[in-house]
């Protein structure tokens, strides 16, 4: 059943599952908790509470907020976990990976844990040579291009076709919903104004993380030419020791929808070891 949040600008809809030490899932851009599908009955079946959430403006959530920055989501994700009555680990997914950065920097005494997923965590700039030798990093940025100038729909479902290489089963009925969502005017306007966020807000609290940090990359994900190299980055930029990283090679941006097995089999060590401090 779906719960809702009331914050000071809206409501933010979430499902909770399970029992045990809480662990909270937060979403892409364009998407919604249901993208977490495959990995909640994992999670609960291991023992955990799983707390799913859609992000301001996504899903079930309320629209017209007044921002769309990570910092703002990231203050959604604080006010669930202590409306839950943490401490809790965070499992954020692309631009949710830069908030779930602020909100470990900034509330440490409620976030225990962070796995960043195919993360944006840091600020961007283009990559000229990646551009001309990966082809799929190319086609990707274009298609994310028309999602940001002119919010085209088209544009976003043809870069969901770049960005999950490996499709789950069920695609067919998650495009279709995805592009159902979109299609309405407010959902599509929240999706280009996170586009047009940057994470540099993440990037700067990166070095005042103090809990273990897991960063997971899909090896075919076209949001970078090289998506290793951006997870180092991500991991120099932390305080020595806190960071670990892997790389899931056949997946693209979203490793949770497209290779859920192997993310699972990542994530129950990393929870079993921080959950239990």
């Amino acid at each position: 059943m779906t719960q809702f949040l009331t914050l000071s600008e809206g409501t933010i809809a979430y499902d909770l599952a399970g029992e045990g030490p809480l662990v909270v899932l937060a979403h892409g851009m364009g998407d919604s908790r249901h993208s977490y599908r495959f990995v909640v009955p994992a999670l609960v079946a291991a023992g955990y509470r799983v707390a799913n959430v859609d992000l301001r403006g996504c899903g079930e959530s309320s629209t017209g907020w007044t921002g769309y920055s990570r910092t703002d989501i990231a203050g959604d994700l604080v006010a669930l976990v202590q409306h839950l009555g943490g401490p809790a680990v965070l499992v954020g997914q692309s631009i949710s990976g830069g908030a779930a950065t602020i909100a470990a920097a900034l509330a440490p005494e409620l976030i225990v844990g962070l796995v960043e997923l195919a993360p944006f965590t840091r600020a961007q700039s283009v990559d000229l040579g990646g551009l001309v030798r990966n082809a799929r990093h190319r086609k990707g940025t274009v298609q994310l291009g028309r999602v940001m100038m002119t919010g085209s729909l088209k544009g976003w479902l043809a870069y969901l076709d770049l960005a999950i290489p490996a499709k789950p089963a069920d695609w067919p009925a998650e495009r279709a919903r995805i592009e159902a969502t979109l299609s309405r005017p407010e959902r599509m306007q929240v999706l280009k104004a996170m586009t047009r966020t940057s994470p540099a807000d993440a990037g700067a609290q990166l070095a005042k993380v103090r809990c273990p940090v897991l960063v997971v990359e899909g090896g075919a994900d076209p949001d970078w030419a090289d998506p290793e190299a951006e997870g180092e980055r991500i991991l120099a930029d932390l305080p020595a020791g806190l960071g670990e990283l892997a790389v899931i090679p056949s997946a693209g941006h979203y490793p949770h929808a497209e290779t859920p097995t192997e993310l699972v089999a990542l994530l129950l060590p990393f929870l079993a070891r921080t959950l239990a401090r």
